[in-house]
Order: structure tokens, then sequence, then C-alpha cells
């Protein structure tokens, strides 16, 4: 799917550009840096290293320092076309979507709605918010190592965010089955949207964002 493809796309393109501009990062300092956890970043890595994309060397104070190979260089160029590319495609697809989930919101009169799980298409959530009048009172998403996104605050579960909220839409595009289904368990089917590019509707009948 796109969300899928264009987040594995975002999250690579990131971890090579990161290790172009410093291969002697942390790989914490490159989980806060993409918004994404930190063993995730562990695994893109090795998946890098096994594609010959980048090279380990060792560094001081018992650390490994990364750099791109003439292959990652390559690639990271590629990657930068199609990403472009795709985040205008994902960009319209996301921002149709989340305008209909957030109306369909607003309908069954959830005003403030928590985002679960984030991403790009949470940000494009945020945004599109603005112009519904609902309100996103917390994103919530456990693997995330920030506390801020495009203004709104992080939590790392349900129980963390202090505000008041409706319902819940689910952002996360790579692992969007297994949100809904938390969100569900806490909160009940019939507060748990999702734009229709997650592809859910087989979880609800009203998780595709259709009434």
């Amino acid at each position: 799917m796109l969300n899928a493809q264009h987040e594995n796309e975002r999250i690579v393109l990131g971890l090579l550009s990161s290790v172009e501009s410093d291969g002697e990062r942390s790989q914490r300092h490159i989980a806060a840096e993409l918004g994404i956890a930190l063993g995730l970043v562990n695994a893109y890595l090795k998946r890098c290293v096994k594609k010959g994309l980048v090279k380990v060397s060792d560094a001081p104070a018992r650390r490994y320092a990364y750099y791109l190979t003439p292959q990652g260089f390559a690639e990271k160029s590629r990657l930068t076309v199609q990403y472009l590319s795709n985040s205008f495609s994902f960009f319209r697809l996301a921002k149709t979507d989340c305008a209909r989930v957030l109306e369909q919101a607003k309908g069954c009169g959830f005003s403030r709605v928590v985002l679960a799980g984030q991403s790009d298409l949470a940000e494009v959530a945020i945004l599109c918010a603005v112009e519904t009048g609902v309100a996103i009172v917390a994103v919530v998403d456990p693997a995330s190592e920030v506390t801020r996104f495009v203004g709104v605050n992080v939590c790392r579960s349900y129980d963390e965010v202090t505000e008041a909220f409706d319902a819940v839409i689910v952002t996360d595009v790579l692992h969007a089955g297994t949100c809904y289904e938390m969100a569900a368990a806490v909160h009940g089917n019939e507060r748990v949207l999702a734009p229709r590019l997650l592809g859910l509707r087989d979880l609800s009948g009203r998780a595709e964002g259709a009434a």
C-alpha cells in the first residue's frame, strides 16, 4: 500500500541522510530525529548494512561509526526522487481521507479526538483538523521518542492523556490493524475511526471513514 511504502521510504531516506551528515550520531539521536522507536532504527540500520548501503567501523568510546557506501549514495539519490513523488500522491490522498474522517467524527458528535500513531498521516490530520473544527487533544504512540508533534502533545499511552476526548482516529501507517484493535479494546469500536487509505474495513464498519 502507498502509505506503508511511503513510511518505509521516509525512514530509509532519513536514515541514509543522517548517516551521510554525521556517521557517529547515536541511534537514539537518529530515532529522535526521525520520530521513530530506537529498536526500529537498529532494525533499519542492520537492513541497510546487509544491503550494502551502509558500512560500520569502530569509533571512540566503544561506539560505532556508520558511513554510506557508493551504493548507499546512489540509493539515497533514488529514494529522494521516489519519496518526493510519492509524497505528493500520499498528501493528496491523505488530505482527502483525513478531512472525510474528521467530518465523520464531527457528525457523530466527537469534537475532541486523539490520534493513534505518530506519522506523516497524523501530521496531515492535525492540519486538516483546523479546517473542520475538531480539536486534536493528543497523539498516542508507545514507541515515540518525542513529547510534542506538530504542536500537539505526544503520550505513550491513553492513560497519559490528561484532557478529555470523545474518540480515537488511527494514524499509525505501519501497524494500523494492531493500533486499531488496541484503541477499540479500550474505547470501543464505535469510538475508533480511521482514514480509508489504512484499509481497516474488515475490522469495523465504521473504521474505514464510512458513515
